[in-house]
């Protein structure tokens, strides 16, 4: 074991010295200045929708191509999130305007789109696609104005309310008609930067909108190159898509520019502003009332009940009188006796001490600023590197409990460690994966990737728990405070509200109450392609689940020993992952009331992920609850006297 220990080190340190030489880029620090006509490259990341959860890439439809394609190099979370970053034949100037250009004009010829073509751009805008394109790293955004009636005015005057759509709508429908926006007007706002005199203005991109039009091959007028004049909005009719036959239309586009006083510090706040701060407030005010709801049961359990057991306990005489006004010191001698199937319990713990620790550094990092969404994928890139990693620690909780609920086969449990949660994640991840392919989408995860992700399970993941297991299972095990009898307690019949369907209803509502608004906001950054950017709520939100989780889980294992019942072990890793059943119910509600899926692909990846959101969710918040009512059972049992 010695030996591979220092084998894996010396690949680690190899790995290492590779990867010396690669530069390290913290978003947000390394803007791009651009000079009077210098080129902005337009590039596409990807289509979207909402309705089918499917991400296509920008060419998967008849847009106009540049002479030579070239998709950037991507890291493996953008792979998983299915961008395809691309560049486009827009050609725009720093700070040059154009009025109206047209795209991929030959010899003033329209573009034809083939009977089969049409029927997949109508297709496409039934479905209600986006198209997501960035400009200096900037993601597009639609205008949308809003008018409201100000009903403390007497004349009724309506306040216009600015939001914005992330991307462009390919399209949009009317009566069983088809229509394609043909026409893009950009508009880019650009923040002049203070030069000395003698020096050239320099300029850097701040804000990137788009305004989609729709507008009918007739009505557009073209010099014969490759410029166009577009007609007035009164008298144009939009560029309508015929499924059944050929379609012949113009491509075009126009630049603006506008002066901005924003700085480009904070270029990304229009796109990270977008949800309502005060709900956040709301959603962190309504959980402190809940962990402080909590806290009070809690303190008058161990303040007035606990401390009067102890008491009663710790007395010489009437001990027999006393042994009968409570219970949890009766089964004093079954309490520590190992449950059934040790090597599982011990393997989901590690998992969830796996992901627990993935998750608190993930989130204090993105807190800091240093996941922004300016570093596309840096997210989940991160989240997948440190779950390998942190398999060391993992490894070592599970081995240590294996070892204190007296199991022997210690390699064995580190490979059911390493294995059974990824092994499932991998397995659900692979079927959905299947039938991505078959649509054949850019949210399929490729062959060589999927490969890469083995090869980090197997190479990373694995040495590393079995590296902890093995130094966790030679430490000594915890130090129950009693021992534990040859022959175990009868347990008395219980009463229904301790049947484990109704304590786990019961201990997962208050941790679900702290965290169900953060959790809206989460659903729609996943399903509806959307922004999260607000990692500050959810620290503070993680935080709360994880005083609720213990907190919850300490009263309800308190009242099962109450109840004579010593088959705490499982019991209680099942009640304290509770709130998982209420996110799955609330993930129902959601899909059902806020998206808009009809067919059987999409609403399979929907619930397929969702399975795997709630498996995990439940292995973090048991194991959160686990921990804390074992070290709430050892302390109360060594305040008392056993005999």
């Amino acid at each position: 074991m010695e030996a591979a220990v220092v084998w894996w080190l010396r690949f680690l340190l190899l790995l290492c010295l590779t990867c010396k030489t690669s530069t390290f880029y913290v978003p947000g620090v390394a803007p791009i200045n651009f000079h009077q006509n210098d080129p902005v490259e337009i590039k596409a990341v990807k289509l979207t929708s909402s309705r089918t959860q499917l991400p296509y890439e920008y060419y998967s439809l008849p847009f106009c191509q540049p002479r030579k394609i070239t998709y950037k190099a991507e890291n493996l979370g953008e792979v998983l999130r299915g961008d395809r970053i691309v560049n486009t034949p827009f050609q725009v100037l720093m700070n040059s305007e154009k009025k109206c250009e047209v795209l991929c004009s030959q010899s003033n010829k329209p573009v034809t789109l083939s009977v089969e073509q049409s029927r997949l751009v109508a297709e496409r805008i039934t479905e209600e696609y986006y198209v997501h394109l960035i400009a200096d790293n900037l993601p597009v955004a639609t205008r949308l104005e809003l008018y409201s009636s100000n009903r403390d005015s007497d004349d009724k005057k309506k306040e216009k309310d600015v939001q914005f759509e992330h991307g462009y709508r390919l399209g949009f429908t009317d009566v069983n008609k088809v229509y394609l926006h043909n026409h893009l007007s950009f508009i880019l706002y650009y923040h002049r930067e203070d030069m000395e005199e003698d020096q050239e203005h320099t300029y850097r991109v701040v804000r990137f909108e788009v305004i989609p039009q729709s507008i009918r091959l007739e009505d557009l007028k073209t010099d014969g190159k490759s410029s166009c004049t577009l007609p007035e909005s009164a008298s144009s009719s939009p560029q309508e898509i015929d499924p059944t036959k050929e379609n012949q239309l113009y491509f075009t586009y126009s630049v603006h520019w506008e002066e901005s006083d924003i700085k480009w510090a904070s270029r990304w706040d229009t796109y990270l502003t977008m949800s309502d701060v005060q709900i956040h407030w709301f959603s962190i005010i309504n959980s402190v009332v809940v962990v402080f709801f909590l806290s009070g049961i809690l303190s008058m359990i161990i303040i007035r009940t606990l401390r009067k057991d102890i008491a009663n306990y710790n007395k010489e005489d009437d001990i027999e009188d006393t042994m009968e006004e409570s219970g949890w010191k009766l089964v004093h001698g079954d309490v520590f006796r190992p449950p059934q199937y040790p090597m599982i319990l011990s393997s989901l713990l590690g998992s969830g001490i796996q992901l627990f620790c993935m998750i608190l550094i993930v989130i204090f990092v993105a807190m800091l600023g240093m996941l922004s969404p300016s570093s596309r994928g840096a997210l989940m890139t991160t989240a997948c590197f440190l779950f390998m990693f942190m398999g060391v620690f993992g490894g070592f909780s599970a081995g240590r409990l294996y070892r204190t609920l007296k199991g022997h086969r210690w390699k064995k449990g580190a490979f059911c460690t390493a294995t059974l949660y990824p092994g499932v994640v991998f397995g659900i991840c692979f079927v959905l994966n299947c039938f991505i392919w078959g649509k054949h989408s850019s949210g399929a995860v490729p062959f060589p990737t999927m490969v890469a992700l083995l090869c980090m399970w197997f190479g990373i993941s694995l040495p590393l728990v079995y590296l902890g297991y093995y130094f966790g299972f030679r430490k000594q095990p915890y130090d129950n405070p009693v021992r534990t009898n040859q022959i175990p307690r009868q347990i008395p019949e219980q009463r229904w509200y301790m049947n484990r369907f109704v304590g786990i209803l019961m201990a997962g509502i208050l941790p679900f109450g702290a965290m169900f608004i953060e959790l809206f906001f989460i659903f729609s950054a996943i399903w509806e392609n959307q922004f999260y950017y607000l990692f500050g709520f959810l620290f503070l939100v993680f935080i709360i689940l994880v005083v609720s989780c213990s907190q919850i889980s300490i009263v309800m294992v308190y009242f099962q020993l109450c109840a004579e019942d010593y088959r705490w072990w499982w019991r209680n890793f099942l009640v304290s992952g509770g709130s998982a059943f209420y996110v799955l119910v609330y993930a129902i509600f959601y899909f059902v009331n806020k998206l808009d899926i009809v067919e059987f692909i999409p609403s399979l990846l929907y619930f397929g992920y969702t399975a795997l959101m709630v498996l995990s969710f439940w292995l973090l918040t048991g194991t959160i609850g686990f921990y804390a009512a074992y070290m709430f059972v050892r302390k109360i049992y060594a305040a008392v006297k056993i005999d």
